[in-house]
């Protein structure tokens, strides 16, 4: 077993931060609820510490659940047919608890039994039933307290001063030490390891391509100069404790003006100057439901940039509700309501970047809204618990474009006919918005599907599944025959590194600028060395396996031009 170690201060601070603000102090025992196992002072800092660390992003900082479980102490509900389900994790017991948390699920979640001592497993399994502390509020004057401009903007470089090819550079997340790798995706070196926030989620382009956006779980957005002689963060601000999404303005005449990022806790999103992250304001997402009930923490999932109209997509998890935010005036906010389905997460553009479809994923649907019409464009059923990453467009032989789709809960990668304008697709109008093929997987626990226009293949991880030998692998279909796999490549032997007791765990597929390579993280444990190993798209052998030193934990690589293009 290996114990949490090399955690970084700034995920210590966010975990003091949900465990102290609220009239608590870092370290004070959690409240009990009746008849619940008590923990000790430093037994319940260490376990909010991991519980945010690895947790509450799918379980909610209030632990009132969404892509996984509700893990309050008791918990009730009303069913359809009148009669009133009752659980909580003080009826499951600690024995119970345990095994779950090392044992995982087939709903996607991981098996912690190589993540966590089995010491801190059965700490986590008696922390999580105890009564959920409330963390802190966050102010617009406090964000705009933690704003920092390192280069002003006319102190930056007004070309670029370095000879990197920036159209194939790679953000790549350093999870676990809070930093961003640019890697060159023609040389395969290390340009430059910024220190960012906390297991960053995302990296994001400005419609420029000059500018990087990185936001970390903690919170904290940075903004990268790749003009710079050695790229670096020139601005960065503390949009919340605990953060996911951010994009910036792309519609003609606002190119890189605003940028938007969204906050799990507290639940709202933060508008700000696309150059410098000035905020300007802050706006809150709790609210009703889709079924009509008040939500205390409707996080913000996705965000993305429309190029139709000057809007932003944004998704918010718990009450279901797709807004688009229109940023034409941002002093008199302007802001559509579509109601979807809970619990709306991740998701992308189709080919024709009109349609945005999104995962519903613990209502097991994949929303679609028509960024034209500001309209919901459809709701359709799938498979258990979708979780697409940003999706995978192509055409299918038989039903024309689609979208596809993995589950985290079900062994399949669901393909949704998408509308298209064109003329040689109008005989495919019958099957629009509805599930046309579903493409057998090697297990659940899919994160990522992703495919290029320029590649006939189409790949999909599956690094959530408990076992070894399908969480190190990954599948690689030809897009011209999809009844079964074409090759299941295992990333964690073609690495050539020593088998470790850890899954390291084949995460995320990601196309060079001209779609010739994928490259896939290999994510190991914090004392493991991890990898990324690159992939001829054409052969399926393996170019080059990059190693170092300081690239720990790699998980999101985030292609320039891909992401500034939203190539998918």
């Amino acid at each position: 077993m290996r114990s949490m170690v090399r955690t970084s201060p700034t995920a210590w601070m966010v975990a003091a931060a949900f465990a102290g603000m609220t009239g608590l102090v870092p370290g004070e025992a959690a409240a009990e609820a009746a008849d619940a196992p008590t923990l000790t002072a430093e037994e319940s800092a260490k376990a909010k510490q991991i519980y945010f660390e690895r947790c509450a992003g799918c379980h909610g900082v209030l632990r009132k659940g969404a892509t996984g479980k509700n893990l309050e102490p008791h918990w009730s509900k009303e069913l359809p047919d009148g009669t009133v389900q009752e659980g909580g994790t003080l009826k499951l017991g600690t024995g119970r608890l345990e095994k779950i948390i090392s044992m995982g699920t087939d709903g996607g979640m991981v098996n912690f039994d190589d993540i966590l001592t089995r010491e801190e497993i059965g700490l986590m399994a008696r922390y999580i039933q105890q009564v959920p502390d409330t963390p802190p509020e966050y102010s617009l004057k406090e964000t705009r307290d933690s704003w920092k401009v390192m280069v002003p903007v006319d102190k930056r470089p007004t070309r670029q001063m370095n000879k990197f090819n920036l159209q194939n550079m790679f953000s790549v997340t350093l999870r676990d030490t809070g930093e961003v790798a640019l890697i060159d995706g023609d040389t395969k070196e290390i340009r430059s390891i910024v220190k960012t926030g906390y297991a960053v989620h995302i990296s994001r382009l400005s419609k420029s391509g000059r500018y990087v956006y990185v936001i970390g779980r903690d919170g904290r957005l940075s903004l990268i100069d790749l003009w710079m002689e050695t790229p670096a963060v020139v601005a960065e601000v503390k949009i919340g404790f605990d953060a996911r999404s951010v994009d910036t303005s792309k519609f003609k005449g606002y190119e890189d003006k605003y940028a938007i990022a969204g906050s799990y806790w507290p639940p709202q999103y933060v508008i700000m100057d696309g150059q410098t992250l000035e905020p300007m304001k802050v706006v809150s997402t709790r609210g009703m439901t889709v079924d009509g009930e008040y939500h205390p923490e409707p996080r913000v999932a996705s965000i993305v940039s429309s190029e139709i109209k000057p809007e932003w997509v944004v998704n918010i998890k718990e009450t279901g509700q797709i807004l688009l935010v229109d940023y034409s005036d941002i002093e008199n906010l302007n802001v559509t309501t579509i109601a979807a389905a809970k619990f709306l997460h991740d998701g992308g553009w189709d080919a024709s970047k009109r349609y945005f479809l999104v995962a519903a994923n613990a209502s097991n649907k994949i929303a679609a809204v028509d960024t034209k019409t500001g309209k919901l464009a459809a709701l359709v059923d799938t498979r258990k618990i979708p979780h697409p990453g940003r999706g995978a467009n192509f055409k299918h032989p038989q039903y024309g474009p689609v979208w596809a789709t993995g589950h985290l809960g079900d062994d399949v990668v669901t393909l949704i006919s998408t509308p298209s304008d064109e003329k040689e697709n109008a005989k495919y109008k019958e099957h629009n918005w509805k599930v046309v093929q579903e493409v057998q997987h090697i297990g659940a626990g899919n994160l990522f599907v992703k495919t290029h226009p320029t590649s006939k293949h189409l790949w999909a991880d599956a690094p959530q599944n408990p076992e070894r030998e399908i969480a190190e692998s990954v599948a690689v279909w030809d897009m011209a025959d999809l009844s079964k796999p074409k090759k299941v490549i295992n990333v964690a032997k073609d690495s050539g590194l020593p088998e470790t007791q850890a899954i390291r765990r084949a995460v995320h597929p990601e196309y060079s600028a001209d779609g010739s390579e994928v490259w896939i993280s290999l994510w190991g444990g914090k004392t493991d060395q991890s990898a990324i190993v690159v992939y001829d798209d054409k052969t399926l052998a393996v170019k080059k396996v990059i190693t170092d030193p300081k690239m720990i934990t790699p998980t999101g690589k985030f292609n320039v031009y891909n992401t500034q293009h939203d190539i998918y």
